[in-house]
């Protein structure tokens, strides 16, 4: 819930300045808000165990394949709001490491930086199954 509530804030920070751009439209956010897995889950089954929303949502990017397509990331980094420390502090470093991937593109470092991503994801998945939440395979 607080980052829903940061995300708001930000929201309310960064509109003003984007609506006074005249020159050209700003660029779409590199993050937008993916369909909310906590929002449409929640109504559905609660995180409970705490983590589990996460670790399900981890759990079919991995098996989609879908990790660094848009927004995949931000869903799960916004169901891992509930989450116990260890699942939501993993759930941030798949954050970064998919930032770092998606500034990285084009560039000499992008291949390593998508290994990253990967990396931090096994990372969460092991965090996952060591708490005993749903997990890849």
């Amino acid at each position: 819930m607080r980052q829903i509530a940061g995300l708001t804030a930000l929201v309310a920070l960064l509109l003003p300045a984007a609506c006074s751009a005249e020159s050209e439209p700003a660029p779409a956010p590199a993050f937008p808000p993916a369909a909310s897995v906590e929002s449409s889950a929640s109504a559905e089954l609660a995180d409970d165990p705490p983590g589990t929303l996460a670790c399900a949502a981890l759990a079919g990017a991995v098996t989609d394949a879908s990790l660094m397509e848009r927004g995949v990331v931000a869903g799960i980094v916004e169901a891992s709001a509930t989450a116990d420390a260890p699942v939501a502090d993993a759930a941030q470093a798949l954050l970064t490491a998919y930032r770092q991937a998606a500034d990285a593109a084009g560039t000499e470092s992008e291949p390593d930086a998508v290994a990253a991503v990967s990396a931090a994801a096994a990372d969460m998945s092991s965090v996952c199954a060591d708490s005993g939440l749903q997990t890849v395979g």
